[in-house]
Order: structure tokens, then sequence, then C-alpha cells
């Protein structure tokens, strides 16, 4: 099996960040590049983008698949059923720190590249061919470079959100 033919490492990309999350006491948050496949309230929905806290306490019947992520969840005191197909997730990263990791864009017809407008993703470098997980960003913090020093508890972000650095 060569790599074309191969599964997307995103859907357990995605779940090894939720538990290092829910491991650590961080909240996983994903930010998911919203069009007609996505089912969220769209009135929550800012330059074609949604940030969705995915924590245990905020979800009920999280189910992580390869194909889709799904909950159910309350906006505005009102249950909500999402849906979010893996490969429309653009990044996964804890709100504490803004540890995590960002994905290629996905566009029609297999190649990445960036959003259109303002983004809080819009400085990931585009990747190149056709392999929609060719690149992997990962967020740190931008104060230190990575995460908080040891022994201090971690700060909810202010200011500018998180910077991205490649990982190779």
């Amino acid at each position: 099996m060569n790599a074309l033919e191969s599964t997307s490492t995103r859907p357990y990309l995605i779940r090894a960040l939720y538990d290092w999350c829910t491991d650590n006491g961080l909240t996983p948050y994903v930010a998911v590049l919203v069009d007609d496949t996505v089912q969220v309230p769209r009135e929550y929905v800012k330059n074609g983008e949604i940030v969705l806290n995915i924590s245990f306490d905020a979800t009920s019947s999280l189910k992580l698949g390869n194909d889709f992520i799904e909950f159910k969840a309350r906006f505005a005191g009102t249950a909500r059923d999402i849906m979010v197909p893996v490969n429309r997730v653009i990044a996964i990263y804890a709100r504490e720190n803004g540890q995590g990791m960002a994905f290629p864009v996905p566009v029609p017809g297999g190649a990445a590249q960036e959003p259109a407008g303002k983004s809080p993703l819009s400085s990931v470098p585009a990747a190149g061919g056709g392999d929609e997980d060719g690149k992997v960003v990962q967020l740190v913090n931008p104060e230190n470079g990575e995460g908080t020093p040891e022994g201090e508890p971690p700060r909810p972000p202010s200011g500018p959100r998180p910077a991205l650095k490649r990982v190779k």
C-alpha cells in the first residue's frame, strides 16, 4: 500500500490530540472551515470558520470517527446536533495554552491552499502537491515559543491568537 492508497492521518491525529488535551486537564477546541457539508449553527460562523469546544463538559454523545466528528452541544441554551466532516477540521488545540496542530486547508481537487480573508490560521503556508496531509503545523504559545514553564499554571490566552510553528 502506498501513501496515495492509505487512509488520511487527520482523524487519528485529532483523536490523539483530543486524548492529550483531556489527559492533561486542557480544553480541546477544533477550528473548522465551514461549507455546506458542515452541520453547525450558522449564526456562530465568522469568516467561513467556527471554533468548537469539544471537551467532555461541553458535548454530549461525542464521536470522533474517521469521517465525521459528531456530538450534541448547547448554543445559547439550545441543544444542537453538530456534524463536522474530518476533512473540514483545520486545527485542534488546547484553549489554555494554544498547543495543538493545524492541518492543510481542504479544497476541491485535493490540493491545499490558504483560506480567504482574515483567518487565525491564515499564516499557515500552503502545502504543495495533492496529499491533503502532506505537512502538519504545530500551534505554540507565542509568548515563550512553547507551553507554559514547569510549575506555572496555564493562563487563558489574551491578545493575539497562538502562533504557528511548522513541524517536519
